[in-house]
């Protein structure tokens, strides 16, 4: 069990989503960094698909009431183990009673808490994600609150991790020729041109030529990007379409919404753009007022890096328990 002691709004259990429900108007949830909660889960030996604390409000604390494996991923912040700082991105043994606090990160959004065995609440519809919208799923189907107690599966058998913890190269740094930088400290994400395109004329350019801020109206749901405003050339009553995490939208207003996590299950806007699915967890790690610039993709660049992260969480999912049986033996000579 674990037992949070000091939590903020909108921290949630997540996993990686419940996908094919969109047709009865359930949004498929899920981590809006998918790739810290797969990394964190094989760093403790669970399924990759497990469930994780998601921490985008801090600080944040728990005590375990048990000896626990955990990870923290996705921030680029330290942990603390009673008071004493830890690498993240590093899978660790906490004995019964010690505490976790995760605090504000130096520039990413959210953290992820991972415990060897996953967050053991029910499944709704396959997942264990917290449907904040619907009220279901996760704790309750609501968020985190100080005095919760939650579950922790039980952990496959596996080589106990070393005292000194284990490591991973975070993708940031692993990954970062197949990810693009910028030199004014923006953040570059790809997009494919969407079907209605073509409505916006020479607004269209404007939307890939300017650098947007994320709103604070933005959440889990979608996000709202400021700046300046595009519209179609000419009006046209569209009929709702289904909408999937990622699609850009254009409202009225002319600033556009970019569907997240929880996005709509459908929607009427006229779509301009789609973030390529590789790309899709650095956008859910950018906090409100970072500054996003779409990069013109394609079908074949997507692929390619959609291929590059398949070969990273492979390549360490077969290496971390090499590595784990590599120093267990070297305990035992």
């Amino acid at each position: 069990m674990i037992e949070i002691l000091e939590t903020g709004p909108f921290n949630t259990v997540q996993d990686l989503g419940r996908p094919g429900y969109r047709d009865i108007g359930v949004s498929a949830s899920g981590a809006m960094d998918s790739l810290a909660v797969r990394i964190g889960n094989s760093l403790v030996g669970n399924d990759e698909a497990a469930a994780a604390l998601e921490i985008q409000t801090f600080p944040f604390r728990l005590q375990f009431t048990e000896r626990t494996g955990f990870a923290v991923t996705g921030t680029d912040g330290k942990p603390f183990l009673d008071g004493i700082e830890l690498p993240s991105w590093c899978a660790f043994t906490a004995e019964a009673g010690q505490t976790l606090e995760l605090r504000q990160p130096p520039k990413l959004a959210r953290a992820y808490v991972c415990v060897a065995g996953g967050v053991d609440v029910p499944s709704v519809m396959g997942s264990r994600s917290t449907s904040l919208r619907g009220g279901f799923g996760g704790y309750g189907g609501r968020p985190l609150e100080k005095g919760d107690t939650i579950a922790v599966g039980a952990a496959s058998a596996h080589t106990p991790l070393p005292a000194s913890g284990l490591a991973v190269v975070e993708p940031s740094v692993a990954l970062q020729d197949v990810f693009p930088a910028s030199s004014d400290g923006s953040l570059l994400v790809r997009a494919l041109p969407a079907g209605e395109e073509g409505l916006f004329a020479e607004n269209g350019k404007a939307f890939w030529g300017q650098t947007w801020r994320i709103s604070s109206r933005s959440d889990r749901t979608g996000y709202r990007l400021s700046g300046g405003a595009i519209v179609p050339a000419q009006t046209v009553e569209m009929r709702s379409h289904g909408v999937v995490p990622g699609v850009i939208q254009v409202p009225p207003g002319g600033e556009p919404i970019v569907q997240m996590s929880d996005a709509n299950t459908a929607g009427g806007y006229p779509k301009i753009a789609g973030v390529i699915e590789g790309d899709l967890w650095r956008l859910g790690q950018a906090r409100i007022g970072s500054r996003v610039q779409f990069v013109r993709s394609s079908h074949a660049e997507a692929r390619a890096v959609e291929k590059a992260l398949e070969r990273y969480i492979t390549d360490l999912r077969q290496t971390i328990p090499m590595v784990k049986r590599a120093l267990s033996a070297m305990r035992g000579a």
